[in-house]
Formats: structure tokens, C-alpha cells, sequence
């Protein structure tokens, strides 16, 4: 009896151990919150306010992470609950967002593309969660889903604090969501700044490069966001075709001459 109850005790306090860490899902909690924020502002009308959120939940979504790497609480309740997270808060989010502000002037190809957007941000999630561990840490495949709500939410913020009403954009939105949705789901790499040394020693360079991002984007947030963004989008596709061109040539400087 008495080794029963002590493998019950030790069953018992195992079982008390598990449990969900605070700190890395409250950034979680609070990026969720932002995404739906901004679904919410968009229904309203207020085109100032949902990009605004959909950039504070990229804020959120890249602290939880680092939160929980710093403090080693990881967990796979973490991992899935960011992920869900992410649906929402750059999947729906952006695209609920661009549809209400240009695309709905569009009619049926305007809903289509908006699906189109959140569909490839869930087939993005799904396949960077079917990877971890074995996906090359300094690249990610495809357009990260947060960069591309950046690039959707820096659009609509941008022209609508010049004043530029949405529907007179219907066509260049639509533009930038297919290509963003293209992006997410294709197979181009891009540079990953998830595991950028922030506790290690920088140069003098470096902290001055910081303090210039600062200073640029505070001189026109929206703008110089969606800039940002855009170019980090084109990144992509642009290192691409350059090792193309780079291939390619080399496979014509060793061909047998003539």
C-alpha cells in the first residue's frame, strides 16, 4: 500500500507540474488581441487605427518567442497557440483589412482575392510548422505571413493618411495581395532576423544604423513602413533571379567552345 501511494503522489505531482507558461503567451494573447483589433477598426471604417494594430501585433508576435527562448518557458502549447495566433492576427487580419478599405469595390474578385491572401497565410503556417527543425535557420521559405501583413497594412495606412480613398486603389491592392499571397507560398528564401544575436556585442556602426531606423521612422511612420516592407518583399524574388543570372552564366563561361 504504501508503494501505491507513493507512485500515486509522484503521478499526482507530475500531473500538477504540467501547465502553460504566462510570459511568452501574454505577448501571444496580446498580438491575438491586436489582430482582432484591427478586424474590428476595419468593420468601422477606421483605416487609421487596423494597420496601426496589425504592426503592434508584429511587435507582440516577435517578442513571444524571444520571450520564451531568453527564459526557457518553450512549449508546444506555445508553439500551436502562437500559430493560431498568427492566422488571425496575419492571416485574417490584413486581408479583412485591405478587403474592407479598396477591395470590396471589386465585387466578387475583390472577396476572392482576400481569401486567396488568408488561404496562403494558413498554407504558410502549416508548412513553417511541419519544418521546424529542419528548416535552414538564416532563411525562411516564402514571405513570412507578419511581413506580408506588413506590406498589406503599410499600403492602407499610407494612402489613407494622404487622404487617398481605398476604392480609387481597388486594382493596385489587388495587385499587392495576389503578390503577397504569391510570395507567402512560394519557395523563394528570405533572410530570417529570427536569431539575430541581441545579447552579444555590436559596433559602434551597428547602434548608429539603429538610431538612423528610429529617426527615418519617426520622420513618416506609414510610409516609411510600407517602404520597408516592400523592399523586403522584392528581396526575395530579386536574389532570386540574380542567382539565376549567376547560373547561368557560369554554365555559359564552362560550355565547350566553339
Amino acid at each position: 500500500m504504501k508503494a501505491d501511494g507513493a507512485r500515486g503522489d509522484g503521478v499526482n505531482e507530475k500531473h500538477e507540474r504540467k501547465g502553460i507558461y504566462i510570459l511568452p503567451n501574454l505577448f501571444t494573447t496580446a498580438s491575438l488581441f491586436a489582430g482582432f483589433y484591427a478586424i474590428v477598426q476595419a468593420m468601422n471604417g477606421r483605416f487609421g487605427h487596423a494597420p496601426v494594430a496589425i504592426f503592434i501585433a508584429m511587435i507582440m508576435d516577435g517578442l513571444d518567442g524571444r520571450v520564451a527562448r531568453w527564459t526557457h518557458t518553450e512549449s508546444d502549447f506555445g508553439a500551436e497557440y502562437d500559430s493560431l495566433s498568427d492566422m488571425v492576427s496575419f492571416g485574417l487580419a490584413p486581408a479583412l483589412v485591405i478587403y474592407e478599405w479598396a477591395l470590396s469595390g471589386l465585387g466578387k474578385l475583390g472577396w476572392l482575392a482576400a481569401f486567396l491572401y488568408a488561404a496562403a497565410a494558413a498554407l504558410r503556417l502549416a508548412r513553417f510548422n511541419t519544418q521546424l527543425g529542419h528548416a535552414d535557420s538564416h532563411n525562411f521559405q516564402g514571405l513570412p505571413s507578419p511581413s506580408a501583413a506588413a506590406l498589406g497594412a503599410g499600403l492602407v495606412w499610407m494612402l489613407h493618411s494622404y487622404g487617398v480613398p481605398g476604392k480609387d486603389w481597388s486594382f493596385v491592392a489587388l495587385g499587392f495581395t495576389v503578390f503577397a499571397a504569391g510570395a507567402m507560398v512560394s519557395n523563394i528564401r528570405y533572410f530570417s532576423f529570427k536569431y539575430l544575436d541581441l545579447k552579444g556585442r555590436v559596433s559602434f556602426v551597428a547602434i548608429l544604423a539603429v538610431v538612423l531606423v528610429f529617426v527615418l521612422i519617426s520622420l513618416d511612420p506609414p510610409q516609411v513602413l510600407f517602404i520597408i516592407f516592400l523592399f523586403y518583399s522584392l528581396s526575395g524574388p530579386l536574389l532570386a533571379a540574380f542567382r539565376l543570372y549567376r547560373r547561368m552564366s557560369h554554365r555559359e563561361l564552362g560550355g565547350p567552345r566553339l
